[in-house]
């Protein structure tokens, strides 16, 4: 028989599922779950710990415990564009364009994208949506010489569909992730607070042929998105 914590935990789990309790929804107080469940405070403090660590509640100090927003997915595994996986998961994309500017490359993104100094590149900086709600925050660095014949609308709402029509092939990704507190400009972006946990990502995105097209820096807000690990 399972102990009672994990009976509690899958009970109300299953009750968000069927909609009994809603996304933002405050949830009773531990007092009045421990009584319907006739246990415990500790062991129905148990089930809710477990349920916030995996991400289904959420504590707001001072305020009580709230069925958490569904989180956006990414599987760490291949390339695959944003505008691809909010539809996968039923939501509408959309971009807010901030600067989209021709230059010349840095050291690194020299490095990353494998060019010479004197080679030009576009550095984008967008603002990515899902049903109207900010996630990423981004700042994509391209060589110009694989989006010379595409339009910069291409470009900036759906770029790695408009690189394929335009008969390239999208292979391997290389990412690092890492923790960091939302500061400056990026907490209005997306609508966070200042020191709030956030995931940096930094992905350099390669054609078939091992040629690396594409070097982005990003800042996901933490509570809508997640990345996870699929292996073979």
């Amino acid at each position: 028989m399972l102990p009672a914590y994990i009976q509690i935990h899958n009970q109300i789990k299953e009750e968000i599922d069927q909609g009994i309790w809603k996304i933002g929804q405050r949830l009773p107080s531990e007092r009045d779950f421990a009584d319907r469940f006739q246990v415990s405070r500790m062991t129905l403090r148990q089930a809710m710990t477990l349920l916030v660590e995996e991400g289904v509640l959420e504590r707001k100090v001072g305020s009580g415990t709230y069925v958490a927003g569904n989180r956006i997915q990414e599987k760490m595994r291949g390339t695959t564009s944003f505008t691809e996986i909010i539809k996968s998961q039923g939501k509408q994309p959309s971009t807010q364009l901030i600067s989209y500017l021709s230059g010349k490359p840095n050291k690194k993104e020299q490095a990353h994208l494998e060019l010479r100094p004197m080679e030009s590149v576009v550095r984008m900086e967008r603002v990515r949506f899902a049903d109207d709600v900010p996630v990423v925050y981004e700042v994509a660095v391209v060589p110009k010489k694989f989006i010379a014949r595409i339009s910069e609308e291409e470009v900036t709402q759906h770029f790695f569909k408009a690189l394929t029509e335009a008969g390239y092939k999208i292979g391997k990704s290389q990412q690092t992730i890492y923790a960091r507190l939302a500061q400056g400009i990026v907490t209005d972006y997306l609508g966070v607070e200042p020191g709030q946990a956030i995931l940096g990502l930094t992905q350099v995105s390669y054609f078939e042929d091992g040629q690396p097209f594409e070097y982005v820096k990003s800042q996901y807000a933490g509570e809508r998105f997640e990345f996870y690990l699929e292996n073979n």
